[in-house]
């Protein structure tokens, strides 16, 4: 059963009916929950680069699932070519998530074999994610004490890893172990995914939260009122950099003056052992309007989208930035907690 319920019922991030992808709409969360459903692969990559489904774990489960789009709707004497060629619009929808070629390449090499194993295989990573979610959850917890307030930084959990989550795993096992826990809830501006997504998925669980500006951060570390730090991760290189949604490093060096320790949660499909480190990871460029505008609900239950920048003023969107390895404590994997380094990562592929 998954883990989170959401009008009495259980859902995951992302599934498959028939040759439908379905997903959860998070750009529509927390005002309006709801449904996608993508019924090509055109319409499964569209809605990864648009956001409609986001987080590294999710957008593998979702490149997995246009895979098998792809398999269903090709003849058997060209399925590897056509699959050699889905994998590589999909690839391109957001270049920095490793997770989404992690997943292709599978479903790929699993054709080699056959169309059922590649068809197995498609399924098996989405369903592999949530259980790497839930271990992470299990050895992440050993970390947090009764009393702790945690920050956390955009949105890594079940809606970001098809179930469980990264950074909130922990949190959720955490809670759900009867520990008086706190979480700091950095909103994470342009496209306020901690005050959307996170803080909407705290609220589902019933996890004491607070919403706070991403400027906040140091402020509360320098009050002494965060006592651990869990982020999430795009991309890890084999160095322990890692990319995580833009804002990330800014808490990592505040946290390192401070004295907190700072973990990033990440499933092992996640670490890219390709790119050396960080200066490999492609940072993507989104659109400057997700900057100079915004998306809400006005007090009478009308949707906006209105203009919060100065007009005709440019506006530069990286999506994420990298986070040197020494800045980081350890690494929360489904196989345990290492640290930041290229032996300790490499071990785990051993």
């Amino acid at each position: 059963m998954s883990l989170m319920n959401v009008n009495g019922k259980n859902y995951r991030a992302i599934w498959m009916e028939g040759t439908t992808v379905c997903m959860i709409e998070q750009n529509k969360l927390p005002f309006e929950f709801s449904i996608h459903y993508c019924k090509t692969i055109d319409d499964t990559c569209d809605a990864i680069s648009t956001m409609i489904t986001r987080g590294a774990g999710s957008i593998g489960a979702a490149g997995g699932y246009a895979m098998l789009q792809a398999i269903l709707n090709s003849d058997d004497e060209n399925l590897f070519q056509n699959l050699s060629n889905a994998k590589q619009k999909i690839d391109s929808t957001r270049p920095t998530a490793v997770n989404l070629s992690y997943a292709t390449t599978r479903v790929l090499k699993a054709a080699e074999t056959s169309k059922e194993f590649a068809i197995a295989e498609a399924h098996a990573v989405a369903d592999e994610c949530a259980e790497h979610g839930r271990l992470i959850g299990v050895y992440g917890n050993e970390l947090i004490k009764d009393g702790f307030t945690i920050e956390t930084h955009c949105n890594a959990g079940w809606l970001a890893l098809v179930d469980y989550g990264s950074a909130l795993s922990p949190i959720y096992a955490a809670h759900n172990s009867g520990k008086n826990i706190h979480v700091l809830v950095d909103e994470t501006r342009p496209r306020s995914q901690g005050a959307r997504l996170t803080a909407w998925e705290l609220n589902q669980s019933g996890v004491p939260h607070t919403i706070i500006p991403d400027n906040a951060g140091a402020h509360y570390m320098s009050k002494g009122k965060v006592d651990i730090m869990i982020v999430g991760a795009d991309r890890i290189a084999a160095n322990g950099d890692t990319a995580n949604k833009i804002g990330t490093l800014e808490k990592a060096i505040a946290a390192q003056y401070y004295g907190i320790p700072f973990y990033i949660a990440a499933p092992m499909s996640t670490i890219d052992l390709d790119t050396p480190n960080g200066k490999g990871i492609p940072i993507e460029e989104r659109a400057e309007e997700e900057v100079t505008y915004s998306y809400g609900k006005d007090n009478k239950g009308n949707f906006h989208t209105i203009l919060t920048a100065s007009p005709g003023s440019k506006a530069s969107n990286p999506a994420f930035d990298i986070t040197p390895a020494e800045l980081i404590t350890g690494i929360i994997t489904e196989k345990g907690i290492v640290k930041a380094n290229i032996e300790s990562i490499k071990k785990l592929f051993l």
